[in-house]
């Protein structure tokens, strides 16, 4: 498992449902309507995975912050 991973949120492609600051409170917020990332380096967390996964639009992303590869979504 990679030591870190790097978050983002799309902001053309998020529509603010908070589905991510309700499934990882710790990693994202909803900042003008807008969800964001905490941070843009996090240590590996399900609940990080979680949200990418439960993103209806897809807007965020998570991958090993050491070599690019996608953890989520699933492709």
């Amino acid at each position: 498992m990679s030591a870190a991973w790097r978050v983002s949120v799309d902001p053309e492609r998020c529509i603010g449902s908070g589905i991510c600051a309700g499934t990882a409170a710790q990693h994202f917020r909803l900042v003008d309507g807008q969800g964001t990332p905490v941070s843009p380096t996090v240590e590996p967390a399900d609940p990080v995975r979680d949200a990418a996964e439960s993103c209806p639009v897809e807007a965020i992303t998570v991958r090993d912050a050491a070599d690019g590869r996608l953890i989520a979504p699933e492709p």
